[in-house]
């Protein structure tokens, strides 16, 4: 008889101890309805590290955080807006990133003889609202210099004359041949999309200047002079009709450039 409430007595003490300790159980216990908490881990250094919870990684979503995305915002918003001014550009028929230059993307062209040939070409068709008798191909270095001359030189030296230019001749752009097509010659810059000839002007009143009858026409030849100084500078070569017999009749363009600088004659 004491052997059974002796034991009895045992089995009421350890049902009452296991029921005050359940912190003893590695398993959280949930109450009220709160979200279960996660387990704190120790790492094998003896650090202590705390899991997220998805709650925390939703968190950090929706403000933006490393879970939204890596690229910086700033750099993001400064790629868009000149990504859609460059489309704005392109809509309105600019090349080379410049409303004044007009024309068309071209990209590689490719040419027969060694060395020829260029990379991200564009066809020109007007700069600065000026017109092309056809469209020039070239690189955008070139059709920039061709804008500058334009701006600078060009229009200002015509400005007085019929009513000022309207389009200009261009006799030459991109062709794969050596200088002046001589035998054994090097590549000429038309070969490497770096060169226009102009041989004439058109003036908005429909009157027709060319290079060859006007250098030495009293009423035109001051401008045409100005027109071919003021290339020397934002082209690398200029040459003109007392240059030699092969530019009697045009000016040579091209945006070589040599370290004793610009070459004109």
């Amino acid at each position: 008889m004491r052997l059974r409430h002796l034991l009895f007595a045992l089995l009421i003490t350890a049902g009452g101890a296991a029921a005050q300790a359940p912190g003893d159980s590695l398993r959280p216990v949930q109450r009220g309805g709160n979200p279960v908490v996660q387990p704190v881990v120790v790492a094998p250094s003896g650090a202590i590290e705390q899991p997220q919870t998805d709650e925390a990684n939703q968190a950090a979503r929706e403000r933006g955080g490393l879970f939204k995305s890596l690229r910086p915002m700033f750099r993001s918003r400064k790629v868009e807006k000149e990504g859609r001014a460059a489309r704005r550009l392109r809509e309105k028929g600019a090349i080379c990133g410049d409303i004044a230059i007009q024309g068309e993307a071209v990209g590689r062209v490719a040419g027969k003889l060694r060395g020829c040939g260029v990379d991200n070409a564009v066809r020109v068709r007007a700069v600065s609202g000026v017109a092309l008798s056809t469209g020039a191909v070239m690189d955008c270095q070139t059709a920039g210099a061709l804008k500058s001359w334009m701006e600078r030189a060009a229009k200002p030296a015509l400005s007085r004359k019929g009513g000022g230019l309207k389009s200009v001749k261009v006799a030459a752009h991109y062709a794969c041949r050596t200088r002046n097509n001589q035998r054994g010659a090097r590549i000429s810059e038309h070969g490497k999309g770096r060169a226009i000839d102009i041989s004439g002007f058109r003036l908005k009143d429909g009157t027709e200047v060319s290079v060859l009858k006007g250098w030495n026409n009293r009423k035109y030849s001051k401008p045409l002079r100005q027109m071919h100084k003021g290339a020397c500078g934002p082209f690398g070569t200029v040459l003109g009709p007392n240059a030699n017999k092969f530019h009697r009749d045009h000016f040579h363009f091209d945006t070589a450039r040599y370290r004793s600088g610009s070459y004109c004659k």
